[in-house]
């Protein structure tokens, strides 16, 4: 059963190769389960996965104690590439901890692409789990 509100998320959705797409990925119920690092390297280690990089190349990410940021420039099907992203890190797992759906922003030519990477590397910040990123281990960026 699809839950409100996602089949909104998919109005107006288009994948296209080449562009950048920042994409956010929350765990069921909001559940911190990437406060256990296991599970969180496990999350960080599926970006990397032959299967996910088949549909785009990851530019940052950084994985949240309940949710996950990932820009990629896209290479096939974004809904695909979350699909394979959310499945990779559940079987890593053992369990599925996604919410149905996934948020994209399609980054519009005139976006910085490095102020979005930088954005999405500070959450931790942000969120106050750390006061400096080199603090928290489960980030990546093209860049480095």
């Amino acid at each position: 059963m699809t839950a409100p509100g996602q089949v909104s998320l998919r109005k107006g959705r288009h994948s296209l190769a080449g562009h950048y797409y920042h994409v956010t990925m929350v765990t069921r119920h909001r559940a911190a389960i990437f406060l256990d690092y296991r599970y969180a390297r496990a999350a960080c280690r599926a970006f990397r996965e032959e299967a996910v990089c088949r549909h785009g190349a990851t530019q940052s990410f950084v994985v949240m104690p309940d949710h996950v940021h990932w820009l990629l420039k896209l290479d096939g099907d974004l809904s695909q590439a979350v699909r394979l992203y959310k499945a990779k890190v559940s079987i890593a797992i053992g369990q599925s901890v996604w919410d149905d759906g996934f948020h994209d922003h399609a980054l519009r030519a005139e976006e910085d692409i490095r102020k979005v990477a930088r954005y999405i590397v500070a959450n931790p910040i942000r969120a106050g789990l750390v006061d400096n990123i080199g603090q928290y281990p489960y980030w990546d960026a093209v860049w480095l």
